[in-house]
């Protein structure tokens, strides 16, 4: 797997041991949709010791050098910052620079990871339902968030 750069943002720690808290895994898509899952996420996880993990992928073409351009690294920072700061749970962002949306993703989930998808409700199967099918195909559990 060819996976490089990473940054993880960590928000906040609540008491309690890991082993009892739920964790809930919301791939960034767009700021609307991933905002919507982050709300839904809450809703889900109210009175629960639980954290949410924020993953976005800067994906990078094959013909280009393996690395991320600093300004769209620093534009992918601030939108996870700012939708991590609107969220009342715990918060751990990261940025993962790979290949293509889905190795990033197999990287940044953990296996059976809880996942949830923020999406637009159209009539033809969206970018991020085809996401969804594809994180369900690989073992995670996954809920589709329409906007």
């Amino acid at each position: 797997m060819r996976v490089r750069g990473e940054a993880r943002i960590d928000r906040g720690v609540q008491a309690g041991s890991a082993e009892s808290r739920i964790e809930v895994a919301v791939p960034y898509t767009y700021p609307e949709e991933t905002r919507a899952a982050l709300t839904h996420a809450v809703r889900l996880a109210e009175g629960l010791n639980a954290r949410i993990d924020l993953v976005a992928v800067q994906p990078v073409p094959y013909a280009a050098t393996f690395g991320c351009p600093a300004s769209t690294h620093a534009f992918l920072v601030a939108q996870l910052v700012e939708l991590s700061n609107a969220c009342p749970l715990p918060v751990t962002a990261q940025v993962v620079v790979a290949r293509s949306r889905e190795e990033g993703l197999r990287y940044g989930l953990r296996p059976g990871s809880t996942v949830l998808v923020g999406a637009r409700k159209h009539w033809w199967r969206t970018a991020e339902e085809r996401l969804a099918r594809q994180l369900a195909r690989a073992g995670h559990k996954v809920a589709v968030v329409y906007v």
